[in-house]
């Protein structure tokens, strides 16, 4: 039996996902973005589920532990931390590891807030935090067709698929 490990592959790709329920008194960000709403998404960051979903889709693709091991929910240094600083400090772990982002597509489940007069600046936002052009960043928005918490516009949730390769 040989020892030698086959060779890393160049690319990796990773998928995340993140949900928060609606509640009022919070603002509502995602993507980096607040929306004029008079609620928004619990949490103790900041709780953007489109940039924690962004998150574990990188980390994942890296083969590293997800956004819970690296930023606790109860530690207090992420209290209503700006989720886009955990986004670029996971670009960084990636970067320590020998990886960069190469593309990401994301899906937004919401019945409310709507996401296409905001689109624009989220994939600016993200586009900023990962140092990717804006084109290299996809994101969708559907609605859960009124089934569940998502489809009552109780919750949003959030997917994200994340290509990276060797540097």
């Amino acid at each position: 039996m040989s020892s030698v490990l086959p060779p890393r592959p160049s690319l990796r790709i990773g998928h995340g996902y993140d949900i928060h329920r609606i509640v009022t008194g919070r603002p509502m960000i995602l993507g980096g973005v607040r929306f004029e709403t008079d609620y928004g998404l619990e949490g103790h960051s900041d709780a953007d589920c489109l940039t924690h979903a962004l998150c574990d889709a990188l980390l994942g693709a890296a083969g590293l532990p997800d956004i819970g091991h690296f930023f606790p929910p109860g530690d207090p240094a992420y209290l209503n931390i700006d989720s886009q600083k955990l986004l670029q400090q996971v670009v960084a772990t990636l970067a320590s590891q020998g990886w960069r982002p190469v593309n990401v597509d994301t899906t937004v489940i919401a019945e409310r807030p709507k996401i296409l007069p905001k689109l624009a600046a989220m994939k600016a936002a993200l586009a900023h935090s990962t140092g990717l052009p804006s084109g290299a960043i996809g994101i969708k928005a559907t609605t859960n067709e009124r089934v569940d918490q998502i489809g009552q516009g109780l919750a949003i949730a959030a997917h994200a698929v994340a290509l990276i390769e060797a540097v």
